[in-house]
Parts: C-alpha cells; sequence; structure tokens
C-alpha cells in the first residue's frame, strides 16, 4: 500500500514537473513572438522613415552648400560695393552704415532661404520680424527720423564739417555731423546739439559754401550834403582796404531816398574767411572819414515847434 502511494507522488510530481514546463516554454515561444513582432514593427517605422530621412538630409547638405555659397556671394558683393562706394563722395560713416545694412539684409535673406530649404515655415519668421520692425519704428519714431535726417545730410552735403550755418533758431560753425545729431559751435563759444530731423526739415543757410563773399554796407547822408563827395570818401576808404578783391566788381550806388536822408549802398566782394573783418573795417573807417570830410550822418529826431496861441487858449479854457 505504501509502496503504490509512493509510485502516485512521483507521477504526480512528474506530470506538475512536466506542466511547468510547458507553461514556461509557452511563455518563452511567447516573448519570442512578442519580441519578433516588435522588431518587424520598429523595421516597418524604419522603412517609412527612411525616405524622410534621405530627404532631409540631401536637404541638409543642400542648405550647407547653399550657406557656403551664400556667404562667398555675400563677401563678393560687398568687396565690390566697397569699392564703389570708395569711389564716390560719400561720407565714411555713411560707407559702413550702407555696408552694414546691405550685409545684415543680405545674411537675413541667405538664413530665410535655408530655413526653407530644411523644411522651417519661413511665413512666420518673417510675419514676426515685420511685425518687431513694426514695433521698433513706432518706439523709436523720433530717433528714426533724426537718423534719416543724419543719412540725408551726409549724403546730399548740405553742408560740411567747419562751415558757418545759418538755421531757423540759431548760427554757428559746424564741429561734428553724427548720424543722430549735429554739432555747432556758436560766436559765444557755446556747443548745440541739433537733432538732424529737425535741421533737414528747416531753412539752412551755408554763408560758407563759396570762397567769396559780397559785403555790403550802407551808409546813411544828410540831403545837405554832397553825394559825389561821399561817394569819393567811401571810394578812398575802400582803396585801403586789403581784404576787398580788386578783380571783383565795387558797387556804390544811391539804394534809397528815405524820409530823412539818403541811403548809399557799397558792394565789395571779399575772400569769406575775411568777411567780418572787412565788414567792420567799412563800418569804423567810413564813420571816420566822414567826420574828417564834413559828411553827416543823420539820426532820427523830433522837432518840436511851439505856437503862442494866447487867444485859442482863451477859448479852449471857457
Amino acid at each position: 500500500m505504501s509502496h503504490s502511494m509512493i509510485l502516485l507522488t512521483a507521477e504526480t510530481a512528474d506530470t506538475a514537473t512536466q506542466s511547468n514546463a510547458s507553461v514556461a516554454a509557452e511563455a518563452a515561444v511567447e516573448a519570442a513572438q512578442n519580441v519578433v513582432e516588435e522588431a518587424n514593427a520598429f523595421l516597418e517605422t524604419l522603412q517609412s522613415f527612411i525616405p524622410t530621412l534621405v530627404t532631409f538630409g540631401i536637404n541638409l547638405i543642400v542648405a550647407i552648400i547653399m550657406l557656403v555659397v551664400g556667404r562667398f556671394l555675400i563677401k563678393l558683393i560687398l568687396k565690390i560695393m566697397g569699392r564703389a562706394l570708395g569711389r564716390s563722395k560719400l561720407d565714411e560713416s555713411v560707407i559702413k552704415f550702407l555696408n552694414s545694412l546691405v550685409k545684415t539684409v543680405l545674411y537675413i535673406f541667405l538664413l530665410i532661404m535655408i530655413c526653407g530649404r530644411i523644411g522651417i515655415e519661413t511665413t512666420s519668421i518673417i510675419a514676426i520680424f515685420t511685425s518687431a520692425s513694426v514695433a521698433v519704428g513706432l518706439a523709436l519714431q523720433g530717433a528714426l527720423s533724426n537718423f534719416a535726417g543724419g543719412l540725408m545730410i551726409l549724403i546730399l552735403h548740405p553742408f560740411k564739417v567747419g562751415d558757418y550755418i545759418i538755421t531757423d533758431t540759431l548760427e554757428g560753425t559746424v564741429e561734428q555731423i553724427d548720424l543722430f545729431y549735429t554739432r555747432l559751435t556758436t560766436i559765444d563759444n557755446k556747443l548745440v546739439l541739433l537733432p538732424n530731423g529737425d535741421l533737414t526739415s528747416s531753412k539752412i543757410t551755408n554763408v560758407t559754401a563759396y570762397g567769396k563773399r559780397r559785403v555790403d554796407v550802407i551808409f546813411s547822408i544828410s540831403y545837405t550834403d554832397d553825394i559825389d563827395r561821399a561817394r569819393s570818401v567811401i571810394q578812398s576808404v575802400i582803396d585801403r582796404c586789403e581784404y576787398v578783391l580788386t578783380d571783383e566788381p565795387i558797387r556804390i550806388i544811391i539804394s534809397e531816398l528815405g524820409a530823412h536822408s539818403v541811403s548809399i549802398q557799397m558792394r565789395v566782394w571779399v575772400e569769406t574767411a575775411n568777411y567780418w573783418d572787412a565788414y567792420f573795417f567799412f563800418e569804423e573807417n567810413v564813420k571816420k572819414e566822414f567826420d574828417k570830410n564834413g559828411v553827416h550822418i543823420p539820426f532820427n529826431q523830433l522837432d518840436v515847434h511851439v505856437v503862442d496861441t494866447p487867444h485859442d487858449g482863451e477859448h479852449a479854457f471857457k
């Protein structure tokens, strides 16, 4: 009996072992099948991505070639433009600004082309760049106006450093022309910064634009004085002035018959640098010569005539 039980137990144990081995084998087969299925799915996914990867790789290579060739072309364009601008009469600061502006624009254009080549949406980039440009333009409207005015001054050359100019509000000698401001030194040695935007929108008189200027001085004489004598006195002062350009016309004319005096205008030409020296020379020396020669310079005066009318006065108080 006991022997039979031992045999039955052994058989049961063998059956359990075989059952466990069968389950483990099935699990291993199932796991292997899962691995094979995942591997097949990965290969299928990889195969589906291969054309995309190949296309991206080709586009990336083309983009790199575009970058290299684009940089070469930009350098070539800037070199050609630099030579052309170097032969022009533009200010050095304008040349540098134009070079930087063209360089920036070309690189932005090249970047947009490269982004479009590798599949990046360029419409959004352009929209963002445009919006940012508008916002910056509105925020810096005054500064941009001065900047544009500075470019106009440096390109058109209405005046240059060292010129004496007169604007609507002040006058002085140009010390420096920047992109945003123009520096003036006044006669009494004050430094004034003029915004270029305001300067280009106002009237500008360039006093020293030419090498010579005409000095116009008006002298008044009495109606009782001899005009020819006064003219000869003025001529003698002109002959003594070292600043007068003798190869230019000299005029001494009657410019006005006023209410109280006769106006004689003197017109002579001098070098621009000697204008004020000549002007003050004539003002002082003509007066001295008029005094020596008995030529009178009239001045406004009021003559009061008192008339004795006692009868009218008596009636007035009645």
